[in-house]
């Protein structure tokens, strides 16, 4: 925010669970009064009942920071979800609309018979994904059936990509991993006093598939099974809990190898920035 409010920026949310607007408070997006410190686009925008990915947030994201540019102001991209951030500079793999009789028919398969089904059609995706990871070998296995390609090969081509057209000037943040750990226990105390649960109650009264991304954010699942009776209140926030440090784990892993090295890297915790706002627009290579 303070970086925002210093270089006339305009936030735009990279994280894949803030953009629902059912869920404002278990997703930790900004609060009303932080958005109107600075403009914010793309936080709260999707309904609940949409699936919604990496390709339409990166048409959006590319919408908006075309439009920041054309106003004179400066886009930061704030979130951690590194597939929209590849998608957005590398761009997405041309893979064809997928045939709908094809989608249903591998949809309404088992989990076992999925992924037997991936290992005999395209082996090094089965061998890449865990069996229980049912959207990605769906995926895998809708893209070889319909296309006749595996999605691998589709993927040595990207198109739509933004790294060539604009200036960036990345940082990630990695911080300490016991302070960070910590920081994600306690958040998620505190979203339950904050609303976490009015949200959850509210979106499982929707009935929605359960296999929409808004349904598997963090803390929904745990959340909806207390309420169900299904989980001890105190079971609960330790699954929830785990579920996020696991996540965390999985980003700080991905930041540390996947960004190009030349990426600014720092360890400095997050609520230390405003103290060195300076030292981070430097390190940001950033001159407005």
């Amino acid at each position: 925010m303070l970086l925002a409010e210093r270089i006339d920026g305009t936030i735009i949310n990279a994280d894949a669970s803030q953009v629902y607007a059912d869920l404002r408070v278990l997703t930790a997006r900004p609060s009303p009064e932080e958005e109107a410190r600075a403009p914010h686009r793309l936080f709260g925008h999707v309904d609940a009942a949409v699936g919604y990915n990496a390709a339409a947030w990166a048409a959006e994201a590319k919408a908006a920071i075309a439009a920041v540019h054309a106003q004179g102001g400066t886009p930061i991209l704030v979130g951690g979800t590194g597939l929209y951030i590849r998608t957005l500079l590398d761009g997405i793999a041309p893979v064809p609309e997928i045939d709908a009789a094809v989608r249903t028919e591998v949809r309404a398969l088992a989990t076992a018979d999925a992924y037997a089904a991936l290992a005999r059609e395209d082996a090094e995706a089965a061998q890449r994904l865990r069996p229980s990871d049912t959207t990605r070998v769906a995926r895998a296995l809708e893209v070889a059936r319909s296309t006749g390609r595996t999605l691998a090969d589709w993927q040595t081509e990207r198109v739509g990509g933004i790294a060539t057209q604009v200036r960036l000037a990345p940082l990630l943040l990695i911080p300490d991993a016991g302070w960070l750990a910590k920081r994600i226990d306690a958040r998620f105390v505190a979203m339950l006093a904050r609303g976490a649960v009015a949200e959850v109650d509210a979106l499982v009264a929707r009935e929605l598939d359960p296999a929409l991304p808004a349904m598997r954010a963090i803390g929904v699942a745990e959340i909806a099974a207390w309420r169900a009776g299904a989980l001890a209140h105190d079971a609960m926030i330790v699954r929830a809990q785990a579920a996020s440090r696991r996540y965390a784990k999985r980003q700080r892993t991905w930041f540390r190898h996947q960004p190009p090295p030349d990426w600014s890297r720092t360890p400095q915790p997050y609520n230390d920035i405003g103290d060195n706002i300076d030292s981070l627009c430097r390190t940001m290579r950033l001159t407005r």
